[in-house]
C-alpha cells in the first residue's frame, strides 16, 4: 500500500492509496452535505446527489449507468451531514472509463426540468419509506431530540421542502458547490498516481464558486414518545452528546461505543439480552463529524419493558465509569480489528480517506491504530460522566 495526495492548481484535492488488487475504487465528493443548508432548503443537497443521475451535457440517463455496469463496474452515492459523495467500483483496467462518467455527472449534470418534479416524488417516496421503517425513524427522530433545525432536521428534508424546490434552485445550488476547490477526488486500486493526478486534469472543470462555510449547530435535549397502533415492538433511541470531537475525541468516543454497544460481547448485549431476555437486539451507534458527535443507543423490545430496558442502559453507561485496564486494552484489539477487516474494501477506504481529509488532513487515516492505543482510562471514564440524555421510542 502507497499513499499519495496532491492539490490541483484549480483547488482540487486528490488522493490516491496504490493497491496490488485488480479493482478500483473511484470516489469524488463535495464539503456541502446537509448541515450545510438553511431550514427553507433542507433536503437540497440530497436532492441534488439524485439529480445529478438524471442526465449531463453528453450522457442521457441511460448512458450514465450503461457505461459504468457494461464492463461490471458499480455507480452509487450519498449524502451525509458533511459531503455528498458519488463512486464507482470496478476492475483497475478501467479507470478511464471510471474518471470520464464520475466527474461528468459530478460537474457537468443538466437537471432537465422533466425530471426535477419525477425525482421530488420519488424523494417523497423514499422519505415515507424511511418513515415507516421502525429503525430508521427512530433514529432520525433521535438526531431531532439532540440537535436544534436545520441541522436536527433528516437529511432527505421533508415533503414540503422537497417539492418547494424548483430546477433553478437546484442547478445553481449544485453550480456554486460543485467546484474544484471544495472539491476531493479519491482513487483507492492498482493505478498509478501520475495517471490518476493526469484524468483528474483532464475531466475536471474550470469553475469557481462559493466557500462553504462551518455549519451552525445548536444543540437540545429532548424526550418524546410515539404511538403507533400497527406495532408490535418498541423501538427505543437514547442519544449522548460526545463533549469534543477533535481527533482524539473520535477515537475516544469508539472504544467507548465498543465497549458498551459494540457486538455480542458487549456490555448491554450482556445485560438487557443475555441475561434478562428483554430484547432480541440492542447496540451502540456513532455520528461523529468535525463539528459535533452523539452516540445513541437502540433497542427493540416489548411495549411494557422500554422503562427497564432504558434503565439498564443508563445504569451500563455509568458502570463505564469503572472499566478497567484489561477491558480497555481488548477494546482496542477489537477496534483496530474492526479498522483492518472494514479497510479490506476499497470503497470503505475511499470514504474514510474523504472523511478524514474533509475533516482536517487525510494521513491521518494511516495513524489509527496509533491514535487508538494513545487512548487512557481517564478519556474513556470522562465520557461516562455525561448525565444528561435524550430518548425516543416509537410505541405500540
Amino acid at each position: 500500500m502507497r499513499f499519495n495526495k496532491k492539490v490541483l492548481a484549480n483547488g482540487l484535492t486528490v488522493l490516491h492509496e496504490k493497491r496490488d488488487v485488480p479493482v478500483t475504487t473511484v470516489m469524488l465528493a463535495t464539503k456541502y452535505g446537509a448541515a450545510n443548508e438553511s431550514v427553507e432548503e433542507k433536503g437540497i443537497a440530497h436532492f441534488i446527489e439524485h439529480l445529478c443521475f438524471k442526465g449531463t451535457e453528453k450522457r442521457t440517463v441511460k448512458e450514465v449507468a450503461y457505461e459504468v455496469e457494461k464492463i461490471g463496474g458499480i455507480l452509487n452515492a450519498f449524502t451525509s451531514d458533511e459531503i455528498t459523495a458519488y463512486h464507482v467500483k470496478l476492475p483497475s483496467e478501467y479507470l478511464r472509463t471510471a474518471m470520464d462518467v464520475i466527474f461528468d455527472i459530478f460537474f457537468n449534470a443538466s437537471f432537465p426540468e422533466a425530471e426535477v418534479e419525477k425525482e421530488a416524488n420519488v424523494i417523497c417516496e423514499e422519505i415515507k419509506m424511511y418513515h415507516d421503517n421502525p429503525r430508521i425513524h427512530v433514529r432520525k427522530k433521535i438526531k431531532s431530540n439532540l440537535y436544534e433545525a436545520p441541522f436536527g432536521s433528516f437529511i432527505a428534508g421533508s415533503k414540503e421542502t422537497v417539492r418547494g424546490m424548483n430546477r433553478k434552485q437546484l442547478f445553481e445550488k449544485h453550480r456554486e458547490v460543485y467546484v474544484p476547490k471544495n472539491s476531493i477526488l479519491c482513487v483507492v486500486g492498482n493505478n498509478d498516481f501520475e495517471e490518476v493526478v493526469k484524468l483528474a486534469g483532464d475531466f475536471c472543470v474550470e469553475r469557481e464558486g462559493l466557500e462553504i462555510e462551518s455549519p451552525k449547530i445548536e444543540f437540545k435535549i429532548s424526550k418524546d414518545v410515539e404511538k403507533r397502533s400497527d406495532l408490535h415492538q418498541a423501538n427505543l433511541a437514547l442519544g449522548f452528546h460526545f463533549p469534543y470531537m477533535n481527533q482524539k475525541g473520535r477515537h475516544v468516543a469508539e472504544i467507548f461505543s465498543t465497549i458498551l454497544g459494540g457486538g455480542m460481547s458487549s456490555k448491554l448485549f450482556s445485560e438487557v439480552r443475555e441475561k434478562r431476555g428483554l430484547v432480541y437486539s440492542v447496540r451502540t451507534e456513532l455520528d461523529l463529524g468535525k463539528n459535533y458527535g452523539y452516540m445513541i443507543i437502540w433497542a427493540g423490545t416489548d411495549g411494557d419493558k422500554v422503562g427497564e430496558v432504558i434503565k439498564i442502559s443508563l445504569e451500563e453507561f455509568a458502570k463505564m465509569s469503572d472499566i478497567s485496564e484489561v477491558e480497555l486494552g481488548e477494546a482496542k484489539v477489537q477496534v483496530i480489528g474492526n479498522r483492518h477487516v472494514e479497510s479490506e474494501g476499497s470503497d470503505e477506504t475511499a470514504v474514510n480517506l474523504i472523511m478524514e481529509e474533509a475533516s482536517g488532513n487525510a494521513e491521518d487515516y494511516y495513524d489509527y491504530e496509533k491514535n487508538i492505543r494513545d487512548v487512557t482510562l481517564e478519556d474513556i471514564k470522562s465520557l461516562a460522566k455525561i448525565s444528561e440524555y435524550a430518548s425516543f421510542s416509537l410505541e405500540p
